[in-house]
């Protein structure tokens, strides 16, 4: 027998206990069957990436739409890889491509067709291009689907497969219990053959939920992730996962039959695609969050969801108070298992992470601040009760234009701060487009749209991008030149492996510290959260009696043990000992 063959029959077995929870003994035996006939089918076609599996110091990750830089009718992927290679050379390693597929609305995230590639991104082609290039994240839509997929069609014409794939309940039904994001009724009322139905969609009425209680959904979709990993992914996010699987009379959220899901996908990948990661995005409070790494078998990497808020919190208070607590009583994540950690996404600033953590007075205004920068607020339902906020959606730049005195001189520190910071902690760092080039809030988009998402998602021309970034007093040409310089001394510092420890230190109000520690190296990160200087002994830092300087990565000046650190509003030192001469 094969390694490979013994790799398929333990998939078999543990896809078997899986399929038996959730679909009962008497039918777990011919969904294995079909769900093998799948893996048989892809294993041949499946990419394989020659990189080892796991992730390291020089891994970084870019989340952007395929077409979010045009020019003319050229491919939007064309002009993605033009920007990287005249901005970033070198310095990303994997791009998330936010759903490249046709949809009816939520900019791709209402799929129309899950295997097929719309003409403004560009072609299969393109996409096998860059992932040879780069690891690819896709995003695998798999709670819901567009109103126009040929699945909720066959819906409305009762058709078979797709007359049950979809969640069809009495408008009466007590719902009151499920958990929302979103503030529109849960039921969505469709005309069918059959007359009007009331469908589950948890996000919008042209995002409805699919019925993974049907196996033949589950099977479905799984063919759909094999397909991905033909296609080249190297990581998977499993979009809005936690809400995958509904029984009345829970909150339909986080339920154990979920997790069985995401189990059977680590398997599939375990077994027939090793280098694969898989990533929940969760957007919940962090406890939850963290459920989502199982036992070390479920995913590779969940979204650090409470780093954008936070870090926009302590910015804003110029204090990092909260920020230090919560970093101090963070668990490192499981073997094998690391944090993705941003600021800024395609979403808005989620407000879950919050709760618990921050009283609603200062969320409140926090929210306030926002507004007075340009932002807008999203609601979400709450079972017996009244909606409250759900997410800021705001441009992250714009969000950092001053603190909760109004706006003042230092937004491009305050940002570059905000970036470096989480670029400092124990995680892979992902980087918004819109962060890396300092985009403000594209009120237009907003008014085009209808949406407020839409302040966060503009669409460049490759003409205007490319002018602001090469004038030097532009703020893009400015942060994305020292995003860059910082990220080429990340990528070169072995402290800053996801699996390198992390220790947080409270040195005061103004400052947060973190210490990341390898076997071969090192970093002292600080960070002034304030817009005045503040002065820090490095004896207070460092190990006493160290026969060392210290030399600042970022600015390239060193330190001796008796010397006072001055960091100037919003600075950051990236400190590492050197021999004294």
């Amino acid at each position: 027998m094969t390694s490979q063959d013994g790799s398929l029959d333990r998939l078999k077995i543990s896809a078997h206990t899986r399929l038996a929870r959730l679909y009962g003994a008497h039918r777990a035996e011919a969904i294995t069957d079909q769900l093998m006939g799948l893996v048989q089918r892809y294993q041949p076609v499946i990419y394989h990436h020659t990189r080892d599996p796991g992730l390291d110091e020089t891994d970084t990750l870019l989340i952007t739409y395929g077409d979010a830089i045009r020019q003319r009718e050229e491919p939007g992927l064309m002009q993605l890889e033009r920007f990287l290679e005249d901005f970033y050379p070198d310095l990303i390693t994997n791009i998330h491509l936010l759903p490249f597929y046709p949809f009816s609305s939520d900019d791709g995230f209402s799929v129309i067709d899950f295997k097929q590639v719309r003409p403004s991104v560009g072609q299969w082609d393109h996409i096998d291009a860059l992932a040879r290039r780069f690891g690819i994240m896709f995003d695998l839509v798999l709670n819901h689907c567009s109103r126009e997929n040929l699945w909720f069609i066959e819906y409305i014409q009762n058709q078979e497969p797709g007359c049950n794939y979809f969640i069809e309940m009495d408008p009466q039904t007590d719902v009151s219990e499920v958990v929302r994001p979103r503030s529109s009724p849960l039921l969505a009322p469709i005309h069918t053959h059959r007359g009007t139905r009331h469908v589950w969609a948890t996000f919008s009425e042209d995002q409805i939920d699919l019925n993974y209680s049907n196996p033949d959904v589950l099977l479905a979709m799984m063919d759909i992730f094999l397909f991905y990993l033909s296609k080249g992914a190297r990581l998977v996010r499993l979009d809005a996962v936690a809400f995958l699987w509904k029984e009345l009379g829970t909150s339909c959220i986080h339920l154990p039959q979920t997790h069985e899901v995401v189990k059977l996908m680590r398997d599939l990948v375990d077994a027939i695609a090793p280098w694969v990661e898989l990533v929940t995005e969760t957007n919940v409070p962090h406890q939850e969050n963290l459920s989502y790494f199982g036992q070390g078998d479920e995913a590779a990497m969940v979204y650090q969801f409470a780093l954008p808020p936070l870090i926009l919190y302590t910015l804003n208070r110029g204090n990092a108070d909260l920020l230090t607590n919560w970093a101090l009583t963070l668990a490192p994540p499981p073997e094998g298992g690391t944090y993705l950690n941003f600021t800024a996404s395609h979403d808005g600033v989620g407000l879950r992470a919050l709760e618990g953590i921050l009283p609603p007075y200062e969320i409140q205004s926090l929210l306030d601040c926002m507004h007075q920068f340009g932002g807008y607020v999203s609601m979400k339902a709450n079972p017996r009760g009244p909606d409250s906020p759900y997410e800021i959606n705001i441009s992250y730049f714009d969000a950092l234009r001053g603190t909760r005195t109004g706006p003042d001189q230092w937004q491009i520190e305050r940002f570059l701060c905000s970036q470096t910071l989480m670029m400092t902690l124990q995680g892979v760092p992902a980087f918004y487009l819109q962060s890396l080039i300092a985009t403000p809030n594209d009120i237009a988009g907003v008014e085009r749209t209808g949406r407020l998402r839409s302040i966060n998602r503009k669409i460049w021309d490759w003409g205007p991008l490319a002018e602001a970034m090469k004038d030097a007093r532009h703020p893009s040409h400015l942060v994305s030149q020292e995003l860059a310089h910082r990220l080429r001394l990340r990528k070169g510092s072995k402290a800053f492996h996801p699996a390198s420890r992390q220790r947080v230190q409270d040195l005061g109000s103004s400052l947060f510290v973190v210490i990341r520690d390898s076997e071969q190296q090192r970093v002292y990160g600080v960070f002034n959260v304030t817009s005045v200087a503040q002065t820090l002994a490095l004896m207070r830092l460092v190990p006493k009696n160290d026969d060392h300087q210290y030399r600042d990565l970022i600015s390239e000046v060193i330190y001796c043990e008796e010397d006072d650190l001055v960091l100037q509003p919003y600075q950051c030192l990236w400190l590492v000992a050197v021999d004294k001469a």
